[in-house]
Order: C-alpha cells, then structure tokens, then sequence
C-alpha cells in the first residue's frame, strides 16, 4: 500500500508504533524536491520496519526524475523502489536500470487526474500496460498499473495486459474506510479526495 505523501513524520511514527505488523507492506511516498527527500529519509530513520518507498510524480520524463531515482537507491539499497509514472517500455528500461523496482504506468488515466487536459500529454492505459509490462519483465523489473481503474473488469485487463499490481483510488475514495472530508451538496454526500501526485489544496 502506496502511504500518500502528504503525512507528516509524526503521523509516521504514529502509525508505525500502533500497527508495526504493516510495515513490511506499505510505501512511504515521496516528490522529488529536496523538501521530500529529506522527510522521506526522515521516516524511514524513524520507521525502519517500512518495506517500499514510491516516486511519485505526475510525469516522470525528466533527467531529474530519473537522477532522484539513481540516488535514492543509492541511500536505500534494501527498500523495494516504484517510480513513475511513466508510458513507454524505453522510461521504464532506464528507471529500471537506473534502481527502481517497480515502474508506476500510466499518465492522465486516473479519475481525478487532469495531467491530459493540463498537459496534452497522455497514452491509452491499456496500450501503456502492454508495452511497459514487456520491457520491464525483459529486465527482470515489475509495474503497476496506475490509475483508469473504474470496474473490476478494469483490473482484470490490466492483468491480462501483463501488469504486475494495480493502483486504485477513485473506485475506494467513497468508503467509510477512507480518509477525507465528507462534503453535502445539494441533499448529497460526497468525499473530497486528491490523486497521489496532487496538491492539497
């Protein structure tokens, strides 16, 4: 479970010393600005039972991503590293040779994500999973499906397409279970919630 990067060191700790049996299964998630890396080496320090750290940032075409990739293997050789979001088999081979372990795919597909329309930049999801699956199993790496998930035949064909896990938001947001402030409009309940790469605002 990919933790949004928004939680600060003390809910960290928090977290960590009432549900330490988690650890092993969750990510902490982390920008790529000097800030984030700091607070992310900060609560691996002070949470040592976390298994995965998440890259996240909307867009991972950039030498900077790539180089905050290469550097956080460096100072965490033994965590599991997912980083994206990328859609093409040639970012995911370099992020891959580069210390991640898991690719995150997937540029505009999420249910509140406004990448595509901000941007003009995006790619088919489906079309994305089949040709990251292909490079990053060649190299011996994993992906993630990451967003476009609305029905569970979504997920279904994200694995048929050869995804090895896949991120869901929008379809769980709504819970009881989820975290966020539940809003009334017009007779109507609805819970505010933001994508993993998105400002609180």
């Amino acid at each position: 479970v990919a933790v949004h990067k928004h939680y600060s060191v003390p809910e960290w700790r928090a977290f960590a010393t009432e549900h330490p049996e988690c650890l092993p299964y969750v990510a902490v998630s982390a920008g790529t600005s000097q800030a984030d890396l700091s607070k992310l080496d900060e609560i691996i320090a002070s949470c040592p039972g976390v298994g995965a750290i998440c890259l996240d940032v909307a867009n991972g075409y950039s030498e900077a991503f790539v180089a905050t990739v290469k550097a956080v293997r460096g100072r965490h050789p033994t965590h599991t590293i997912i980083a994206g979001n990328v859609v093409t088999n040639e970012m995911t081979e370099d992020l891959i040779i580069n210390g991640a372990d898991i690719v995150k795919v997937g540029i505009g597909p999420g249910s509140v994500c406004t990448t595509r329309r901000q941007t003009g930049v995006g790619y088919p999801q489906l079309s994305a999973i089949i040709e990251c699956a292909d490079a990053a199993h060649g190299m011996g790496g994993h992906i993630v499906a990451d967003g476009g998930i609305t029905c569970p035949g979504d997920a279904a064909k994200a694995f048929g397409g050869g995804t090895d896990f896949v991120m869901a938001g929008g379809m769980f947001a709504g819970t009881d279970e989820a975290a966020g402030k539940v809003v009334e409009r017009d007779g109507h309940k609805f819970k505010q919630f933001y994508g993993m790469s998105s400002s609180a605002r």
